[in-house]
């Protein structure tokens, strides 16, 4: 499975943005897609993530719930996270994941996620 994102840029805080991270190859490995973000000097973050064919019910970081929403196209097999009301701390390498059998409890670790994408820079200036 590869993993394509795109999307990130420059932003003024309040703004939005959304990225997207398009799938190819054997996508039925991938029941578990995933955002993560990592700061200079930081570790990778857990951003969001859903399971396949049920991102109503989707998980997501402390720091970004009620601002982000990931979502899931399957027709197109991209995800998506939608970024609104940003904060200059949000800036940072997004990176979209997924994985194979995930359990809930698993969601926020990165070294569950087999698949990465190579990340899209986002950057919210003050």
């Amino acid at each position: 499975v590869q993993l394509q994102a795109s999307g990130g840029g420059l932003v003024q805080a309040g703004g939005s943005l959304r990225l997207a991270c398009a799938a190819s190859g054997d996508t039925s490995r991938t029941t578990t897609i995933g955002w993560f973000r990592q700061a200079p000097g930081k570790e990778r973050d857990f951003v969001a993530a859903a399971f396949r064919g049920n991102t109503a019910t989707p998980y997501y970081g402390d720091r970004v719930k009620g601002r982000f929403t990931i979502s899931r196209d399957n027709a197109k097999n991209t995800m998506y996270l939608q970024m609104d009301n940003l904060k200059p701390e949000d800036t940072g390498v997004y990176y979209c994941a997924a994985g194979n059998r995930l359990i809930l409890s698993s969601l926020r670790v990165p070294e569950q996620y087999g698949y990465w994408g190579q990340g899209t820079l986002v950057t919210v200036s003050s």
